[in-house]
């Protein structure tokens, strides 16, 4: 017996969703056995499956004639050809054997079997968006705004490829690729139609449409103009809010052109504020005592006066602040310091400090700087001084943008040292700060509270060394020796062109402040309380800075600079740059802004240039402090002898000073109409008050005001008592000067006081920014009555008897102190005394005209009667005697000596009971 034969590969393919197997070569089992019964016939084919898992199918062969061998290959389960598209297994084939029973059958080899399954088309596209949108700028063809896309999920390339897209919404500018790629096909705009909606829809290779259509949304924007979005030209600043945003909503617009570095300059200016930014409003030295300054210093520029005349000759400039600012020329404005003030300044260890501006304002250039020749240096301060037993000479001089320290430690030995920083601050015409701390070798310069490290030069020799004379100049220096004969007793000569005059190296700019400390120098948190600028730029918060991004702030915070190469990030960076004054009365005004943008592209061709902006920062006027002085009465009456005393008698005893800001606050919380304005009281420093006697001035021979002298050199306080005026100046605490007005006192010399004098006492800070209420106070000197009744003050008693009523309106406001015996208290018995003296008088004037009469119509009866013969008749006269008389007869006694006078001087005969 033979074994049956089959081929040993089969290739099969089968519908999807059906399970009959197609092969080819088809299959046929042959047997060699044939034609015998049994032997040579086919019974059957055993399948041997690949291992079963996720997605296997179990397939099975039968024969269809046992004679010839033919069979079938099917799966015993519908096949999905998304699930598995192909599959692979063995099949065997057997014959009958020897018998029905099929007893010693033979089996073929194993041939290999693969089965291919064909796809259907029973899915369609499916969008994997439903909704897509797009932006694009109006006036421009593009080759894509947006691309749409659809999914199949048949497994053959026949039916899961989209073979097109439609648009199906008629009559849109848009027009569809068959891979899906939407462009306009004429220019969109966005004053015509703004937003732009349609429906696409999408076809397999077996035109199966999509089950749903997407929808397409295109916004036209406008015209893209490169450039920064959301400039607000105009930002307002109210004082007391810390730092605010300067561009909350600014943000930079590239219309799409790639950019690989942005650099952003954002420019405060605030030269026109005070000395170059805000600052304190009070007086160089009133700052230095704020600050805990060391005192000592000497001022080399005082203002001119009889006792500091080396500055008369030099120009002055108004100044925002109380200090005096001198412009100096280049040529012909010098001032030499006396010796007398340079022998206070001796040693190695001294502080130099200046407010400087080159340039200055409406000043001419000097000759040799006409000529084109700027290469000489300028020398601010040029000084040799005297040491214990050697000169020391230095100089300070600018030359272009450098700033240099010319130190000669001992002029007949030691060679110089020069000190050189290179400063943008010196050649920015620019008011600065300029403090120069010298501890020989040990050098420390500060310019507007920030330290700056020199570089060190040591001379070669060629300069001589300095004469050992003292001197010292201010804006220039002084020729060589030989040079200088014309130099007599440290002045310089009129007359002379600015050619011959006998020094070097003149300065041109303006200098302000110009003072040296001799000894210890001043701490780095003093110097910065000084000098630093209370307002400037910052940066919200660097944590939020994004990758890439760089901050620089000048040491003035008047330039901040931005850098970065990412557009959001730039975006989010501008956003965050602030505006600080950290001023509690800041200055109000005008600050211009600049914002200038400089890009670098990859196409240096075509990339961007963007023009600056402009804009200007407004700080609002602050809430006005209200300055009340009160607790003193509009009348102060003291008896005359008090005011005669060595220390006279304090004006303000009881003087109470309140400072207080009123502002707005909301009421529509609390159902109110309107506004309401709310006060609250505040700690403050008061900077000078001042007590002025109204009318004539104070005579020095008979009044003066005396204040305790202790008190104000305690408090490092200033003040100038004239004959006009006392002005106490400095800044202190308002429980400072309460103490000090409270000790001031009015004195008159003997003999000299009269009946009332008026003062005027007023306070100010911030140099007279913000000043009090006017208080005046009007002093009457009280008198004893033995000096009213005295003859020589008669007159002036029968006044004050004939206008009473004046008098009490004066006195109803009088502080009065416990009386005294003898002083004239303006209390009812005084009142009924004067009037009941008043009565007695008229009365006895009355009687005695009505006698007359009588005595007229007493002739005219007798008709002849003799003139001797007249009688006293009282019968029509009735006296009226003050009750008081008879408690005070000493009282009475004085009325009726007072009565006799007033008869007297009439030339009346007197009453029977005055006689």
């Amino acid at each position: 017996p033979h074994k049956p034969w089959i081929e040993t590969e089969y290739q099969g393919i089968v519908m999807e969703n059906d399970n009959t197997v197609l092969l080819n070569p088809p299959l046929f089992a042959l047997d060699k056995d044939a034609p015998l019964h049994y032997a040579g016939e086919i019974c059957g084919f055993r399948v041997h499956n690949g291992p079963s898992g996720s997605g296997s199918v179990q397939f099975e062969a039968v024969v269809l004639d046992r004679s010839t061998g033919e069979g079938l290959v099917r799966s015993k389960e519908p096949l999905d050809c998304e699930s598995q598209r192909e599959h692979s297994f063995t099949i065997q084939a057997y014959d009958c054997g020897e018998g029905p029973d099929g007893v010693n059958s033979k089996k073929s080899h194993k041939a290999t079997v693969h089965v291919r399954v064909n796809d259907v088309n029973e899915f369609s596209p499916v969008f994997v968006e439903r909704r897509y949108e797009a932006s694009v700028p109006e006036g421009r063809l593009f080759d894509r705004i947006v691309r749409v896309e659809a999914l199949d999920a048949d497994c053959s390339p026949q039916y899961s490829q989209i073979c097109f897209y439609d648009i199906i919404t008629p009559n849109v500018p848009f027009a569809i690729d068959n891979d899906g790629n939407i462009k306009n096909t004429e220019p969109l705009d966005s004053r015509r139609q703004r937003v732009h909606t349609f429906w696409v829809t999408a076809f397999d290779c077996g035109k199966n449409r999509a089950q749903a259509d997407a929808q397409v949304v295109v916004t036209v924007k406008p015209s893209c103009k490169p450039g920064w979005m959301g400039w607000t030209k105009r930002v307002e600043y109210t004082p007391g809010s810390g730092s605010i945003p300067l561009f909350p909503s600014l943000h930079l617009e590239t219309c799409e052109e790639t950019v690989w570095n942005i650099q952003a300059t954002v420019e405060l200016q605030t030269g026109h504020i005070g000395k170059g930014c805000d600052r304190d409003s009070y007086s160089d030295r009133s700052v230095r005592r704020l600050c805990g300054a060391v005192r000592g210093e000497v001022d080399l520029l005082p203002p001119p006066s009889p006792a500091a005349n080396w500055t008369s000759a030099l120009p002055t400039l108004p100044s925002s602040d109380s200090s005096l600012v001198f412009s100096f020329n280049g040529s012909n404005h010098v001032a030499v310091v006396p010796d007398s003030v340079v022998s206070a300044l001796s040693g190695d260890h001294f502080t130099l400090q200046l407010w400087m501006r080159r340039g200055g304002a409406n000043i001419q250039p000097s000759t040799t700087q006409t000529r084109g020749n700027r290469k000489e240096e300028e020398t601010i301060v040029c000084s040799t001084v005297k040491n214990d037993d050697s000169f020391s000479h230095y100089s300070l001089s600018v030359h272009g943008c450098r700033l240099s320290l010319f130190y000669w430690p001992d002029v007949s030995a030691a060679r110089p040292v020069k000190f050189l920083w290179k400063l943008e601050q010196v050649c920015d015409s620019e008011w600065h700060h300029l403090s120069l701390s010298v501890q020989f070798p040990s050098v420390t310069l500060y310019v507007d509270g920030v330290t700056f490290d020199p570089a060190l030069i040591h001379d070669n020799g060629a300069i001589p060394n300095p004469a050992p004379r003292q001197r010292m100049f201010i804006g220039a220096c002084w020729e060589p020796e030989e040079k200088q004969k014309e130099i007599l007793n440290n002045t310089i000569p009129e007359g002379k062109d600015s050619g011959d005059l006998p020094y070097v190296g003149g300065y041109h700019g303006l200098l302000s402040g110009v003072t040296v400390r001799p000894g210890s120098v001043e701490p780095h948190s003093v110097v910065e309380c000084l000098y630093a600028c209370r307002e400037g730029l910052d940066f919200g918060d660097l944590e939020t800075l994004g990758s890439g991004m760089k901050v620089h702030v000048n040491p003035s915070q008047s330039v901040l600079v931005l850098e970065g190469d990412d557009i959001e990030s730039f975006n989010r960076a501008v956003q965050q740059v602030t505006y600080r004054n950290s001023l509690r009365f800041a200055t109000p005004g005008v600050r211009p802004l600049k914002l200038t943008t400089s890009l670098r592209c990859f196409n240096e061709e075509s990339c961007l240039s963007l023009k600056q902006l402009e804009g200007y920062l407004v700080v609002l006027q602050p809430d006005a402090p209200q300055i009340s002085l009160s607790g003193v009465g509009p009348h102060l009456a003291r008896p005359a002898p008090e005011f005669e005393g060595p220390r006279g008698v304090p004006l303000f005893p009881e003087l109470r000073i309140v400072c207080s800001l009123s502002h707005a606050v909301n009421t529509a919380a609390q159902g109110m109409e309107g506004g309401a304005l709310m006060s609250d009281a505040v700690a403050h420093t008061l900077d000078g008050c001042e007590v002025q006697p109204l009318g004539e001035e104070l005579n020095p021979e008979r009044e003066e005001l005396l204040v305790d002298m202790d008190v104000v050199r305690e408090r490092g306080l200033e003040i100038i008592n004239t004959t006009a005026y006392i002005a106490i100046t400095g800044a202190e605490s308002i429980s400072v000067y309460e103490d000090v007005l409270r000790s001031v006192r009015y004195r008159l010399a003997k003999g000299s006081a009269r009946f009332e004098r008026r003062f005027r006492l007023s306070c100010s800070e911030m140099n007279g920014r913000y000043t009090s209420n006017e208080l005046t106070l009007e002093v009457n000197f009280l008198h004893s009555l033995d000096s009213l009744y005295h003859p020589s003050h008669l007159l002036a008693s029968q006044q004050q008897f004939l206008h009473p009523s004046h008098h009490a309106g004066e006195l109803s406001g009088h502080t009065l102190p416990n009386p005294h015996r003898n002083s004239v208290v303006p209390g009812a018995a005084t009142v009924i005394i004067m009037v009941c003296v008043g009565f007695l008088v008229v009365m006895v004037i009355l009687g005695v005209f009505r006698i007359r009469s009588i005595h007229r119509r007493g002739e005219g009866a007798r008709g002849g009667a003799k003139e001797g013969s007249s009688q006293w008749d009282d019968s029509a006269l009735t006296i009226i005697v003050n009750p008081m008389e008879v408690k005070k007869k000493k009282k009475r006694q004085t009325n009726s000596n007072f009565s006799s006078q007033k008869k007297r001087v009439a030339g009346l005969p007197l009453p029977q009971s005055v006689r």
